[in-house]
């Protein structure tokens, strides 16, 4: 697959502050993108300066191939944006403020009502913008960064202070999106979410691009233990210590804990203990990966 965005060498400061250092980043076509880091790791600059928002001090961005600066109004009907905060047109219906959009782009009205059906705010569409919650209000930034149909989609903190059932719900908008082709970009402190939605994901820190790769090689290659929980009963943490592969157990509270590198010897044993019940199996996420490279110190 082509690359549909490429950064070399971006540089970004504000005074003292390095913002962005010297960060150089590919996106192939079709993929789902994350960029993550704490507050003030520099993801914002980093996407402001790829979709062209935003000058570097240094450095180049290309989208489509294309350098985004000195401002490329060429990309413009090619690129969607979602801020991470979203302003409408005041006193103005979902439908009324996608067709603004639409008249912006020079687009045929007839992509309002597929825009519409596919953020789910059929129920909405006379609703003004200032009455919608915080979910559906979301859903109508997307729909307006969608509306021209756009290759490549920017979104920056999509689901930030939606609750769980929002934010489950534009996750499924988000998929949709990338399965129609288009390449995504996405800025979230979810990791849950980064490691559900995105192909490939760069963690930036200080400015600078610790490491990239997809969620499930991130994950393993931290080469964190798994943690195994049954109830304490069938089997004793000293026994336990006994089944090959067992690095550690531990009873506690009418829980015995087992920890290895290695679960498949030890589920195994416990199965011909008939030893399983309350079983619970868990491992390294996207977050312990997070946590170990960016540490975990409170950040303004």
């Amino acid at each position: 697959m082509a690359n549909v965005i490429e950064t070399r060498g971006l540089v970004k400061r504000y005074g003292d502050l390095t913002a962005v250092d010297n960060v150089n980043i590919t996106v192939p076509e079709g993929t789902f993108f994350g960029l993550l880091g704490p507050n003030g790791a520099g993801k914002t600059t980093t996407l402001e300066m790829i979709e062209g928002i935003r000058q570097p001090d240094s450095g180049e961005a290309l989208v489509l191939g294309q350098k985004v600066w000195p401002r490329n109004r060429a990309l413009l009907p090619n690129i969607g944006v979602q801020l991470q905060a979203s302003s409408f047109f005041e006193r103005l219906s979902v439908e009324e403020q996608l067709r603004c959009f639409a008249d912006l782009y020079a687009v045929d009205h007839s992509r309002i009502d597929a825009m519409i059906e596919m953020v789910g705010l059929q129920e909405k569409r006379k609703t003004r913008t200032e009455d919608l919650s915080g979910g559906q209000a979301q859903r109508l930034s997307i729909a307006c960064s969608l509306i021209h149909d756009p290759q490549v989609v920017f979104l920056d903190e999509p689901t930030a202070a939606l609750d769980p059932q929002a934010r489950r719900n534009l996750w499924d908008v988000l998929r949709r999106i990338n399965d129609e082709g288009r390449t995504v970009v996405l800025t979230t402190h979810y990791m849950d979410e980064a490691e559900i939605l995105c192909d490939e994901i760069a963690i930036i820190d200080h400015g600078k691009i610790l490491t990239t790769d997809t969620p499930r090689n991130l994950i393993t290659g931290l080469g964190a233990a798994y943690r195994i929980l049954v109830t304490e009963g069938a089997l004793s943490a000293e026994e336990a210590r006994g089944i090959p592969t067992v690095e550690s157990a531990q009873a506690t509270d009418g829980t015995l804990a087992i920890t290895t590198h290695d679960p498949s010897p030890v589920l195994t044993a416990l199965a011909e203990r008939d030893a399983l019940q309350g079983l619970q199996v868990t491992g390294a996420t996207l977050e312990d990966v997070f946590l170990t490279l960016t540490g975990r110190e409170y950040r303004a």
